[in-house]
């Protein structure tokens, strides 16, 4: 059995005391304030992934006055989607293969630290997670690091076992109690699954892992594959993960089931592919999962961060914005601790081996971006079109919340996708690790022209799903977008300039120019008694047809 892999084999007697008493250690640990309001601690800021900052020196009365406080020039290019970490006054960001440290409030170098993996064909790194003095960050196509934040120094370099050619580690990672969990990406290409890691925070010694695709139970029993040739495909993780500590439960998102377009190959539900799954933090177990995204044929992945939240109705809720153009609102309430919950050691082994029965609820999904011909089947003989196509609905960047107004805000592209299948027989191929999704020349269709792309920033009410407001920006919106105390929402578009909206009504406030595509995160942290706004500007990617000079930091604020 895989789909759980221990760093120790114990019996079921010692398993149940061991799991008992680390859950009481992160029960403890969950208390612990997760991130000061002058900091940008995770990804998406704290480990519930909300994107919400107490700050409110900046408002709508004043951020029409910001200015450029400094900028830092990687004088790299490459596909610059970092989110940056703002800790104790210091910057941590990352590109491909190099991290940074920089001053927060000047942007003068600290240190930088290059990788020994070569760059990836993305050239994509989507940022670090920090504890205890240390950074941890995926690296080329199966390593994790852990740096000095002080000096950079390499403490320790893993290799992520278990994995097939054709993946890679871009996604951020998540610290928390010891441990660190990431997973690989890479599961558009044939024969790799998606796989969560738990590391050691000390010498990065896999504690757990949990496999979407198990090799046994009644989840691997979803994947009916006719063909020896056609190895169960996909489940995989390119963003970042969110946290619940106060039940110790860590929610991923995995990815599209492969060959992308081509269900046929694959028939069944192929879990937990394109699911929100709930994993027990101490131990890896799975306590629910909801599949979102039910026999994808368009590489609709569930992919971006999952938001934890308490909506001012008392529901707690995941909200997941994904690619098939979608925010969902799930109910987390029925992911909880089979320790905690007292259940009996059947019902746990169950859950160690893939329990498909622990569903979430799912409580509305509401459209942020256009949608068509979802349901067409598509063919060898000509091509079809559907929104959102392959580059289309939310990418690595997923919601944020304004507390105030109980309202998630989401980015959306709105970009559509023409693709032709090839024929059955002739996507059957058994070189591993090579693109495998379907369509001719095993690529991801034709995309539209950029003069009918566009983007959306969606506003809802996080109780009902009703939206809010809507804003329309003339390019895809990849940015990362952060709420206020303020009442501010702040995020960068691919034209390169940097904006800040009314949270209440969506009315732009504020706008610069960086001159630099924008995929990346957007932030605010306060500094020596200021609030600033960092953006990461730079975006060089080769499936983005977007300009920009060299990826950067640029830091603005009030005079």
């Amino acid at each position: 059995m895989r789909s759980l892999t221990l760093a120790a084999v114990v019996a079921p007697a010692a398993f149940a005391v061991m799991s008992l008493q680390t859950h009481m250690a992160f029960a403890q640990a969950a208390h612990r304030d997760d991130a000061s309001a002058a900091d940008w601690s995770t990804y998406n800021r704290n480990y519930a992934g909300d994107r919400y900052s107490p700050l409110a020196l900046l408002t709508t009365a004043n951020v029409g006055r910001l200015r450029q406080v400094c900028s830092y020039d990687t004088k790299e290019s490459v596909s610059f989607q970092t989110g940056p970490l703002i800790i104790d006054g210091v910057m941590y960001f990352t590109t491909d293969t190099t991290t940074y440290a920089i001053d927060a409030g000047s942007c003068a170098l600290r240190w930088k630290s290059r990788a020994s993996q070569p760059a990836t064909y993305l050239k994509a790194n989507r940022g670090a997670a920090y504890a205890n003095g240390r950074l941890f960050r995926g690296s080329g196509a199966k390593h994790v690091m852990a740096l000095d934040a002080a000096t950079g120094r390499t403490i320790w370099d893993v290799e992520l076992g278990g994995l097939s050619p054709g993946t890679s580690v871009p996604m951020a990672p998540l610290a928390w109690n010891g441990l660190v969990f990431v997973g690989n990406a890479g599961g558009d290409s044939y024969g790799v699954t998606g796989h969560v890691y738990a590391l050691d925070q000390s010498d990065g010694h896999q504690v757990w892992r949990f496999d979407v695709v198990p090799d046994t139970g009644p989840a691997r029993s979803t994947w009916r594959n006719p063909d020896p040739n056609v190895p169960p495909t996909g489940g995989a993780f390119w963003t970042t993960f969110g946290l619940d500590t106060s039940r110790a439960t860590l929610f991923v998102p995995a990815g599209n089931p492969a060959p992308d377009f081509m269900p046929e190959l694959r028939p069944g539900d192929n879990l937990y592919t394109n699911s929100l799954i709930g994993l027990e933090a101490a131990t890896g177990r799975m306590v629910g999962y909801i599949q979102l995204v039910k026999h994808d044929f368009h590489d609709w992945d569930v992919d971006a961060g999952p938001m934890l939240i308490t909506t001012r109705a008392g529901r707690s809720v995941v909200a997941s914005a994904n690619k098939d153009g979608l925010l969902s609102a799930v109910d987390r309430r029925a992911a909880r601790s089979a320790i905690a919950a007292n259940e009996p050691i059947q019902r746990r082994n169950a859950a160690m081996a893939g329990d498909i029965t622990r569903v979430l609820s799912l409580l509305y999904q509401t459209p942020t971006t256009t949608r068509e011909n979802m349901d067409l089947a598509m063919n060898v003989s000509g091509s079809l079109r559907y929104c959102p196509g392959t580059q289309g609905g939310s990418e690595w960047n997923g919601p944020a919340y304004a507390p105030a107004l109980n309202v998630i805000v989401v980015g959306a592209v709105d970009w559509c996708t023409s693709l032709r299948l090839t024929r059955p027989d002739s996507s059957i191929q058994t070189k591993p690790g090579t693109p495998w999704t379907g369509a001719m020349g095993q690529g991801f269709g034709v995309q539209d022209t950029t003069a009918k792309w566009q983007g959306w920033i969606t506003a809802l009410d996080a109780d009902s799903g009703t939206v809010r407001w809507k804003h329309r920006t003339v390019m895809p919106q990849l940015a990362g977008i952060t709420t206020t105390a303020g009442g501010l929402v702040l995020t960068g578009e691919l034209t390169g300039d940097v904006i800040a909206l009314d949270a209440r009504d969506g009315r732009e406030l504020w706008r610069a120019r960086t001159g630099n595509a924008i995929g990346g995160g957007v932030v605010t942290y306060a500094v020596r008694g200021k609030q600033l706004v960092a953006v990461a500007a730079g975006m060089q990617s080769p499936t983005w047809p977007v300009k920009a000079q060299s990826a950067r930091i640029v830091v603005y604020g009030l005079p």
